[in-house]
């Protein structure tokens, strides 16, 4: 037996946390750094791996919108993957938490 069609609230919250992440690549491949960081909570926390979550360390913590703009700001080329926390507030979706997994990093210099 399938489940019943979701309510009209949950397709709504659905359409709105796909908005988020959509929104935030698109600000990230235009290096938007602090509108990117807009999209989380103030108190937003990013935890940086070099592996997998369950099994390592974070090699890094971001806290904060403050911490988070300084970041992306200076994000290299890599291959990453995200686990995700989202919390609604003032009837809006942010990300409240970020696992964010590193596969790999391009180190080369740039040339732009």
């Amino acid at each position: 037996m399938s489940d019943p069609d979701p309510l009209p609230e949950q397709v709504a919250d659905r359409r709105a946390i796909r908005d988020l992440v959509d929104a935030y690549a698109h600000l990230a491949d235009r290096r938007d750094a602090q509108a990117q960081a807009g999209l989380f909570t103030d108190d937003a926390r990013v935890a940086v791996y070099d592996g997998e979550p369950d099994t390592t360390e974070p090699a890094q913590v971001l806290n904060g919108r403050d911490e988070l703009a300084a970041a992306f700001g200076s994000l290299r080329n890599m291959s990453i993957r995200y686990h995700d926390t989202f919390v609604r507030q003032g009837g809006r979706w942010f990300f409240a938490e970020r696992r964010l997994i590193t596969d790999w990093v391009d180190r080369r210099p740039s040339t732009a």
